[in-house]
């Protein structure tokens, strides 16, 4: 069982979470090891946000086990160490767009070195210009690259990212993109919520489908748009292509 925690960077073991109305993740399981981009798809509402928390330790499960690298979160942490979150919407300081890299905590680094580094991270989402404005003043596509080099500048091993690009133009979504495949070429791995069927098949290695809290379906991407396994699934990506998928009702 221990060799197993190890060898997995994510392990979920029946993690469910109720409130006082319902149950919204019911008793999932999810072990992943291998490097990449994972999606996490499922219509509004069926727990992938509440997930998303789960894991990185902001939530506490009703029940189950959640580990990071073989750990559970110690007690009293608000989020495992070598995580990285950004919401739909994420805050930012009011500060400059080079203040909000600096507020960043980087453990054995002086603030000449997190300077540099966040330079660098600026440099690398294309705000180097905009280091000194004012980061409630940028744009929206700005402000969702400041978020993505904010969380960079951790060197996270796990990227959590909760519908990056929802309200993003389509450049603005290109450039996003283009981030998130190098912090993953970084050896960052990604999970991540989208309900852009196109940015799953142009980012993601593999698909999982949720539905009212359960995980019902794991495959590669091609496999999972060409032929999802389950119903619940079908029915999903209908609703988005009703023209390119069949409800092959026989095949449950």
């Amino acid at each position: 069982m221990a060799t197993e925690d190890r060898a997995s960077l994510l392990s979920l073991r029946a993690v469910t979470f109720r409130t006082d109305e319902r149950v919204i993740l019911d008793a999932v399981d999810f072990e992943w090891g291998d490097a990449g981009i994972c999606a996490l798809m499922g219509a509004n509402g069926s727990g992938k946000t509440v997930l998303l928390r789960t894991i990185h330790g902001l939530l506490a499960p009703s029940s189950g086990d959640v580990r990071f690298e073989g750990r559970r979160r110690a007690g009293g942490d608000l989020a495992f160490e070598g995580q990285a979150l950004m919401f739909q919407y994420p805050s930012l300081f009011r500060g400059t767009a080079l203040e909000n890299l600096l507020l960043v905590p980087c453990a054995g680094t002086s603030r000449r070195a997190r300077r540099t580094r966040a330079l660098a991270m600026l440099e690398r989402v294309g705000l180097r210009a905009l280091a000194h404005a004012p980061a409630p003043r940028l744009s929206g596509g700005e402000r969702q690259r400041l978020a993505l080099a904010r969380a960079w500048m951790i060197a996270p091993r796990l990227l959590l990212l909760d519908e990056p690009t929802a309200s993003l133009d389509p450049s603005a979504t290109e450039q996003v993109e283009q981030i998130v495949r190098d912090i993953r070429a970084s050896g960052c791995r990604v999970l991540m919520t989208s309900h852009n069927l196109g940015q799953v098949a142009r980012l993601a290695d593999e698909v999982v489908f949720i539905d009212h809290g359960r995980l019902l379906e794991r495959q590669p991407t091609t496999a999972f748009f060409a032929h999802p396994r389950s119903r619940e699934a079908r029915q999903f990506l209908q609703g988005v292509l009703p023209w390119q998928l069949s409800d092959r009702s026989g095949n449950d």
